[in-house]
């Protein structure tokens, strides 16, 4: 009863006090969460300090604020695309796809051996002899995926 017997005192300035706090606590604990009840706050105060409105009236409006405005946050943000420098880190078999090689084992069994820059990688195909030109389609973990290139 305390939080409404201050809101009754202070009014809208409690909600404008109330959505700085918010955003101040944004800052410290990252997420995204309390900037958008912070904002709403701020909205209901700035409601509030030009039409007088019930201290329920004001909750509600304060909820569905809050509601609404991290649902779009969270909606628009998951839906973008990110920019990323190394798209193929921690995936280092991706960045060959498309790549041509020289087999320096037969692809025997199903399985063989290229070098690429300073690496062996593992590769899977139809049997291959030695020498053959293979380009990479694809990988399955650490090992690449070929096909002869005719």
């Amino acid at each position: 009863m305390q939080v409404v017997q201050f809101i009754a005192d202070y009014g809208p300035w409690s909600w404008i006090v109330a959505g700085l706090i918010l955003l101040a606590l944004e800052l410290v604990v990252p997420g995204g969460f309390l900037l958008w009840m912070g904002v709403s706050g701020l909205i209901v105060g700035l409601l509030t300090l030009f039409q007088p409105i019930g201290w329920p009236l004001q909750w509600l409006i304060f909820g569905a604020l809050s509601l609404v405005t991290i649902f779009l946050w969270t909606r628009w943000s998951r839906g973008r695309e990110t920019a990323n420098d190394s798209p193929y880190l921690n995936r280092r078999a991706d960045r060959y796809t498309g790549q041509e090689a020289v087999l320096e084992q037969p692809i025997a069994g199903g399985f063989g051996r290229i070098v690429l820059g300073d690496s062996v990688w593992r590769v899977a195909g139809p049997d291959l002899p030695v020498g053959a030109r293979v380009r990479i389609v694809g990988s399955d973990g650490a090992v690449l995926k070929v096909e002869p290139i005719s």
